[in-house]
């Protein structure tokens, strides 16, 4: 009974932003994920998304500033934001809502994200959140001022926009010298060609380290912690035929039906990603 008080109260100081004793990364990371913050869809998903390996890998330290690229409804945010607020600075660059050309999903993703920083004050009150549109919006964070510059699941939505190398350019100069970029995404494998890419939501690692490298960066290691050897990536609706996403399911009305068509998708489970750990020379 004293461990189970000693890890809540230790969880509740990282949530309230009290200094505390705890120095190991791997508890922080722990704590953070038990957050009562999150919802219980979003912690059964740690499963498949390891962010505790992945934080590690990157070389996250509370003392950060990092900025997490396109968090979308706020998944990772849940826990880099309790994370940074003790001691580090946490900037969310997410659509932008002034930008001339946002699509109307856009806008409801930065709403949805918007109200989740606002709902919770204790969690999220030391958030900044910026805007990120290019050409047009590409000041998120002070140049030159982030540890750490992190990026989940986008860069195949940036190939088929054609503004991966821009991304990329913003990147590079939002991060100090010596700074980690982290990325994962869907990884397609070796050979495959940028058209189809753009179609099926999976990228070469290959592209995704020329990419990054033609802006400067320096490719430094890449780990196999999101591997998943089920996925074939050749899927009737690319890789949004998998979860959570099931596209080609969710318009079947019939229960039994949906079942049997998610059922080997769900067998499959989340895309098998790559990792890769770049940084700025300095």
């Amino acid at each position: 009974m004293r461990t189970i008080t000693a890890v809540v109260a230790a969880l509740s100081m990282l949530v309230s932003g009290q200094s505390i004793a705890v120095t190991d990364v791997q508890t922080l990371i722990e704590q953070a994920q038990q957050g009562d913050h999150r919802s219980d869809k979003n912690r059964a998903r740690d499963g498949a998304r390891h962010p505790l390996e992945a934080l590690k890998f990157f070389g996250w330290q509370p003392e950060m500033t990092v900025v997490e690229i396109s968090p979308g409804t706020g998944w990772y945010t849940e826990l880099l934001a309790p994370l940074t607020r003790p001691k580090g600075v946490y900037y969310g660059a997410n659509f932008a809502l002034t930008a001339d050309d946002l699509p109307s999903y856009g806008k409801m993703v930065q709403m949805i994200y918007v109200g989740k920083i606002e709902a919770r004050p204790d969690v999220y009150d030391h958030a900044v959140v910026t805007e990120l549109s290019v050409p047009q919006r590409t000041t998120i964070a002070p140049p030159g001022s982030a540890d750490m510059v992190l990026t989940f699941r986008n860069l195949h939505n940036w190939v088929k926009a054609g503004e991966a190398a821009e991304m990329a350019a913003v990147f590079f100069r939002t991060l100090k010298p010596g700074g980690v970029l982290g990325l994962v995404d869907h990884r397609a494998k070796p050979g495959t060609p940028v058209e189809q890419m753009i179609t099926s939501g999976y990228v070469t690692e290959q592209h995704a380290i020329e990419v990054l490298t033609g802006a400067g960066f320096e490719f430094e290691a890449s780990s196999g912690i999101n591997n998943n050897s089920l996925d074939s990536t050749d899927h009737p609706n690319g890789v949004w035929s998998l979860p959570p996403s099931l596209r080609g399911c969710k318009k079947i009305e019939d229960e039994f039906e949906k079942a049997a068509c998610e059922e080997p998708f769900l067998a499959i489970g989340e895309s098998d990603r790559m990792t890769l750990k770049f940084r700025k020379p300095g």
